[in-house]
């Protein structure tokens, strides 16, 4: 029994791998107003949004 159940939690790893490829990690620079200085904002978003994102929307 031991093996099935380990073949089980590899396909479900191997489906929460799938669904993270469509994940991306987005870093946009900001510069603050009062003193010139860039920060920088990260944010995890669907690739499906990420034009969206850095577009300011």
């Amino acid at each position: 029994m031991a093996k099935a159940a380990s073949k089980n939690a590899k396909v479900k790893d191997a489906k929460a791998a799938a669904e993270a490829k469509n994940w991306t990690k987005v870093i946009r620079a900001v510069r603050s107003s009062k003193s010139g200085a860039y920060t920088f904002k990260e944010v995890i978003v669907h690739k499906d949004k990420v034009k969206d994102f850095l577009a300011g929307k």
